[in-house]
């Protein structure tokens, strides 16, 4: 892999597309709620009186690393990080089964499954944009020697 699919300088690229700063911000955002999920079940198993305070620190403690994905992939997509599309395309994919098991439940937790539904979705579509790719320098199969002019 060579030092210019790895990274790309913004002078080199242009302006950053406004689709790829909406997508860092939305996986910005689900980096967040993770954290968030995971210190309050940290919090949760400390202080309350769960069944098992293990395993809910176990949860917690994954939740917070979990977040580390999103978060990196949000940080690459601002600086225009080729490797940075991955790991945010990723992080949709494994949200798309927990939105679906989130709205399977009877409870209030169908609002959490529908927002992270089109948080999902919407993250994919900014992701694969054509305006996205080329901004990050990503070249489709085929076009590995072809060099724009």
């Amino acid at each position: 892999m060579s030092s210019e699919q790895t990274s790309t300088s913004p002078e080199a690229a242009g302006p950053r597309p406004r689709r790829l700063t909406y997508a860092a911000m939305l996986a910005a955002l689900e980096g967040l709620a993770l954290v968030v999920g995971g210190v309050w079940i940290l919090v949760l198993g400390f202080t309350g009186h769960p069944d098992d305070r293990q395993q809910a620190v176990t949860g917690g403690i994954t939740l917070v690393v979990l977040a580390l994905l999103p978060l990196l992939a949000a940080r690459g997509l601002l600086a225009l990080r080729s490797w940075s599309r991955g790991p945010a395309v990723i992080t949709q994919l494994m949200a798309l089964p927990v939105a679906y098991n989130l709205l399977q439940a009877d409870s209030m937790a169908i609002p959490g499954g529908i927002a992270l539904a089109v948080v999902a979705v919407a993250s994919l579509v900014l992701l694969v944009n054509p305006e996205t790719t080329r901004a990050l320098g990503i070249r489709g199969p085929g076009n590995a020697d072809n060099t724009e002019k």
